[in-house]
């Protein structure tokens, strides 16, 4: 099976499958491409993995309404109101800070991964709202209309939300000292 792209109907429905093999191709399609939308919302592997076992039971749940349609849509749709409904019940949870390496000598692989962390540390610091919006329109590279459908909220508040959330992280980022490309 290739690589999904954003846009294509890349699972199959057959009429031979089962729904439970259409399920189980689905997760085996779907697991990493969601499991990467819950880690730059929640900022945590182990949160991440439990954002997406989550995001698995309950799209399974409806996976007869789900199959109808795209059901990468309506799993990352249940993936963004887990967050949510997490971020309600740990809403003072406290963010560690950022330890710059004592050595300036560091690998262009260990730069990465440093620039990668302070991408997702910034993420954290947006509002909610903003930081999936964010997710969402430039991370997973949705349309503005595709972000609004699956947020439901007006296309205008998916614009305002992107702007003001890429403007907080530059200037996080700027503070930080890492650029932001």
């Amino acid at each position: 099976m290739s690589e999904p792209r954003p846009g294509d109907d890349w699972l199959v429905v057959t009429t031979d499958a089962t729904y439970e093999e259409e399920f189980v191709a689905f997760i085996k399609a779907a697991r990493d491409p969601l499991y990467r939308m819950a880690y730059l919302l929640c900022g945590d592997h182990h949160r991440a993995e439990d954002l997406t076992q989550q995001t698995f039971e309950r799209t399974w749940r409806s996976w007869r309404t789900a199959r109808r349609g795209d059901p990468l849509v309506w799993a990352r749709r249940i993936l963004a109101n887990l967050r949510v409904d997490t971020w309600r019940r740990t809403r003072r949870e406290v963010l560690s800070g950022f330890d710059p390496p004592a050595s300036g000598a560091t690998s262009a692989a260990t730069g990465v991964v440093d620039d990668r962390d302070a991408v997702v540390r910034a993420l954290l610091l947006l509002p909610v709202k903003q930081r999936r919006v964010v997710v969402l329109r430039h991370l997973l590279e949705l349309s503005e209309a595709e972000v609004a459908a699956e947020l439901g909220i007006p296309v205008g508040t998916v614009k305002s939300s992107a702007a003001r959330g890429l403007a907080r992280l530059r200037h996080t980022m700027d503070e930080s000292g890492t650029e932001l490309s």
